[in-house]
């Protein structure tokens, strides 16, 4: 906040870093939003001026079988992807906080190594590994490989909150003759739901948004949103690409919203705790 005995100096840097950061946030954003109000063009290019306002691109999302089918490959894919990605990263980043072996930091590299590999690797690496398993061209091999790369954002989330997490809860639970089973569903669940939770939103965002994984392991019958959305691209640039991109930009707004208000509710927790 700026002072009101700032010198001149001081008022110039402040409100020029302002104006910086504005400048670099449009720069960010713009090229964003501005496929949004192509979603609503009558005409049929991606184009400005607009010739009218027309709702027919979002008709043709809703009733194409292409697109119907690639929005339904993507919501059977995603939420499996995500919940597996939920349970395996949890369980992982209890074991890597509650217990020290060797080579432990060489796992947790291992484990969040698919965020920094570049994708088509993995993706190359994937289609090696599950062909000969007979795993691609499967619904099967889609939601793993989409696990795979949504574990390490539950681990980090998890891990995270767990670093601030009270252990002595949990013997206190087994002193009381709970079940190890009892004390993670009553007690060490409840605190870490927020991480789990995040870290299950980036998962399903990741798994949402992926198409070099999927070109190389899904069949055609298997298209997902995006690589629907890159078909379109290549083949024939439609504004039904930019109503979906207007629906996905929707669906990203929400999630940032809740995981803003899952930070919220961590700091009132830990804040609770204390």
């Amino acid at each position: 906040m700026l002072q009101p005995y700032a010198s001149p100096g001081e008022r110039a840097w402040y409100y020029g870093m302002r104006g910086l950061v504005g400048l670099i946030l449009a720069f960010l954003f713009l090229p964003i939003l501005v496929i949004v109000p192509l979603s609503f063009n009558a005409d049929s290019f991606l184009m400005y001026p607009m010739s009218g306002f027309s709702l027919r691109w979002y008709e043709e999302f809703a009733t194409s079988p292409a697109w119907r089918q690639a929005l339904m490959n993507s919501l059977i894919v995603s939420p499996l992807a995500t919940l597996l990605a939920m349970v395996l990263g949890t369980l992982a980043s209890i074991g890597l906080v509650r217990a020290e072996f060797p080579g432990k930091a060489l796992l947790t590299a291992v484990l969040i190594s698919p965020m920094v590999v570049p994708v088509v690797v993995i993706g190359v690496a994937m289609y090696i590994f599950f062909a000969p398993l007979g795993l691609t061209g499967s619904y099967t091999g889609l939601v793993l490989a989409h696990a795979i790369l949504g574990v390490p954002f539950v681990v980090t989330t998890v891990t995270a909150t767990l670093q601030g997490f009270d252990f002595n809860l949990v013997r206190a639970a087994s002193s009381l003759g709970a079940n190890p089973l009892t004390t993670f569903f009553r007690v060490t669940l409840p605190m870490v739901a927020p991480g789990i939770i995040s870290g299950g939103l980036f998962a399903f965002a990741t798994s949402f948004d992926e198409v070099v994984v999927t070109l190389f392991l899904a069949s055609p019958e298997q298209a997902t949103l995006p690589r629907q959305m890159f078909a379109g691209i290549r083949e024939n640039i439609s504004p039904t690409i930019a109503a979906v991109a207007t629906i996905l930009i929707v669906l990203s707004t929400l999630m940032l919203m809740t995981l803003e208000w899952l930070r919220r509710r961590a700091e009132r927790m830990r804040g609770a705790r204390r």
